[in-house]
């Protein structure tokens, strides 16, 4: 798309033109001086970055160390459990089979009572 120029605006083109070349070359100029500040920072970073990455570490490994009591404390937890289900299912096993002998002893007395109708197992 063609635009139409007044007259002054090729001289303001290329003075503007000219400036921005100016301020390349100095932004260029200034980059060496941005790279080693660059490079200073990356040090300090460096060194800053070891005692952060060690804080980290060391809160994971605190983070672990918590899971793992828990996990052992589930674990024990459990055990018990299965424990305490595994004698209360004996107690009813044995609950169950004297419920059983019992009413077996009660059905054969109640056939041997003078008069009982006939019980049939």
């Amino acid at each position: 798309m063609k635009s139409v120029k007044p007259n002054g605006s090729a001289a303001i083109n290329q003075s503007l033109e000219i400036e921005i070349r100016e301020n390349i070359h100095e932004l260029t100029r200034g980059s060496d001086v941005v790279r080693e500040a660059e490079i200073a920072g990356d040090e300090i970073a460096a060194n800053s970055l070891s005692p952060f990455l060690q804080r980290v570490a060391e809160a994971s490994r605190r983070e672990i160390e918590y899971l793992i009591r828990d996990l052992q404390a589930l674990d024990k937890k459990l055990q018990t459990d299965v424990s305490r289900i595994q004698q209360d299912m004996e107690q009813y096993v044995e609950l169950s089979q004297g419920v059983m002998q019992l009413t077996s002893i009660i059905a054969d007395n109640v056939r041997k009572l003078p008069g009982a109708p006939d019980i049939s197992r």
